[in-house]
């Protein structure tokens, strides 16, 4: 696949398009094989891949009662880090946890790692995690001040969308940072996130400038960094800096 397609694909995904992309490893045919018999087709293009298989022992499948005990982000990084609840758990070089302030007052939320964050087991490094600082640098603070996670903690292949069975597989994780963070506001970072957190399916598009809500705190949608840093003209970048503003005030708000 050349790098236009890839791009292309790419910022379909960030807009929460994704009728039009074909999941991964989907066969198909080509206008040959419609005529041929299917006896000369060989029995394994039939046979699907085995569905994951879960593991039973606490370490490879944390508990609930594990996971709700916890009472800091040490306690439930240590309670995860051997997570192999879905097969992305198998696949990955690191757990990518999150990292920052655990009593931020600002988190951003993305979909989930992707090769260099896999490589260095921290979110959003790379491009998009320089850009990312940049944004948070440009509202007044420093990425040690806020907190950044994302929907699953292991790389899905090919940086492709989060198969629903390993979102439901990681999500509760992620709502257990957010209890023991209790941020002021949340910055979702692309279509993924706001589908995922709040059940909105809706193109980000059409979703970024508004105010949403997880069990009352703010939520601020936005494009990706990575999205950003495809479609880097003024339009992108100012309603970027709208949303990251109109953040910054949700913190700035006396209690």
């Amino acid at each position: 696949m050349t790098k236009e397609i890839e791009d292309w694909k790419a910022t379909l995904r960030d807009l929460g398009v994704t009728s039009l992309i074909r999941p991964e490893n989907q066969h198909i045919p080509s206008k040959e094989s419609h005529s041929v018999s299917p006896k000369k087709i060989k029995k394994s293009e039939h046979v699907d891949s085995l569905p994951y298989e879960q593991p039973t022992d606490p370490a490879r499948n944390p508990p609930i009662e594990i996971i709700s005990a916890c009472t800091n982000l040490q306690q439930l990084s240590e309670a995860i880090s051997g997570c192999q609840k879905c097969v992305l758990g198998t696949t990955r070089n690191q757990l990518v946890f999150g990292e920052g302030n655990p009593d931020a007052e600002m988190m951003f939320i993305g979909e989930g790692p992707g090769r260099d964050e896999d490589l260095h087991g921290r979110p959003f490094v790379g491009r998009a995690g320089d850009l990312l600082e940049k944004m948070i640098i440009a509202i007044g603070l420093k990425r040690s001040e806020v907190y950044i996670a994302n929907i699953v903690k292991c790389r899905p292949p090919d940086n492709r969308i989060p198969m629903p069975e390993e979102v439901r597989s990681c999500l509760g994780y992620l709502h257990k940072q957010i209890e023991l963070i209790q941020p002021k506001v949340i910055i979702t970072l692309g279509a993924t996130p706001l589908r995922e957190l709040l059940g909105i399916t809706e193109g980000i598009t059409k979703i970024r400038g508004t105010v949403q809500s997880y069990k009352s705190i703010p939520v601020i949608p936005t494009f990706h960094p990575a999205y950003v840093l495809r479609m880097y003209t003024p339009e992108v970048r100012k309603a970027v800096w709208d949303d990251l503003k109109f953040a910054k005030s949700k913190i700035e708000i006396p209690n």
